[in-house]
C-alpha cells in the first residue's frame, strides 16, 4: 500500500496522478480522511506557499501543487462531510462586477481549499448582492474580493456598503487583493485585510477566521 507520507510529496510536486493513487490507497486502508487533509495536504500546501514566498516556487508550481491538492480533495471531500468534519471557515470569494479577470482568484480560491477552508466560488463579473446573498447562508463568512482593474476596484466598496446595508457587515469579514489594491485603498474602504499574494491570503483568511 502507498505511504500516506507520499501525498505531501506529490502535492509538493505536483503530481495529480500520484496523489489520487496514494489517496485512494490511503481510504482503502482506513486511514482517517481528516488525517490525510490535517497531516499531509494542508501542511504541503503551506509548504508551496512557502517557496513562493521565497521565490523558490512561481504560478506555475502554485497552479500544478494546487491542482494535485484539489484532485485529493475530491476523493476525501465525501467522506468528511459524512464524517462531519468542520472545515477551517467558510470563504465566498470573486472577482467583482465589471471585471473578468480569473487567474488570481482561481489560485487563491485554490490555495484557501488547500487550507483546509470552505470555498464558494461565485466566478467574475460579480454583482455586489450576490456576494451578500452567498453570505448570508452563515455566520462569519469571510468575503474575498479580487479585482485586476482599476476601474473596478471600487467596487469593492460598493460591496462593503452592500454587506452593510444588509445588516451582516458586523460578523462578515471582507478580504480583498488584484494587481492594483494596496494596503492603503483596502483601509480606506474599511476591508478587513488585504493580500498581495496567494499564500499570504490563506494567512490573512486564517487570522480573520479565528
Amino acid at each position: 500500500m502507498a505511504d500516506p507520507a507520499e501525498l505531501y510529496d506529490a502535492i509538493l510536486t505536483g503530481n495529480a496522478k500520484k496523489a489520487e493513487e496514494v489517496t485512494n490507497a490511503a481510504l482503502e486502508a482506513k486511514v482517517d480522511p481528516n488525517e490525510l487533509v490535517q497531516k499531509h495536504m494542508i501542511p504541503a500546501m503551506d509548504e508551496v506557499g512557502k517557496r513562493f514566498e521565497a521565490n523558490e516556487y512561481f504560478v506555475p508550481e502554485l497552479l500544478i501543487a494546487a491542482r494535485a491538492m484539489k484532485t485529493s480533495l475530491e476523493i476525501l471531500t465525501p467522506h468528511l462531510v459524512s464524517a462531519g468534519v468542520e472545515s477551517t471557515g467558510r470563504v465566498v470569494i470573486g472577482t467583482v462586477q465589471g471585471d473578468l479577470h480569473d487567474i488570481g482568484k482561481n489560485l487563491v480560491a485554490s490555495m484557501l481549499e488547500g487550507g483546509g477552508f470552505q470555498v464558494v466560488d461565485l466566478g467574475v463579473d460579480v454583482p455586489p448582492e450576490k456576494f451578500v446573498e452567498a453570505a448570508q447562508e452563515k455566520d462569519g463568512t469571510i468575503v474575498a474580493l479580487s479585482a485586476l482593474l482599476t476601474t473596478t476596484m471600487t467596487m469593492m466598496k460598493t460591496v462593503i456598503e452592500a454587506l452593510q446595508k444588509a445588516g451582516i457587515r458586523s460578523n462578515t469579514k471582507v478580504l480583498i487583493g488584484g494587481a492594483p489594491i494596496t494596503q492603503e485603498f483596502a483601509d480606506e474602504i474599511g476591508a478587513d485585510g488585504y493580500s498581495d499574494n496567494a499564500s499570504a491570503a490563506v494567512a490573512m483568511a486564517r487570522k480573520l477566521a479565528e
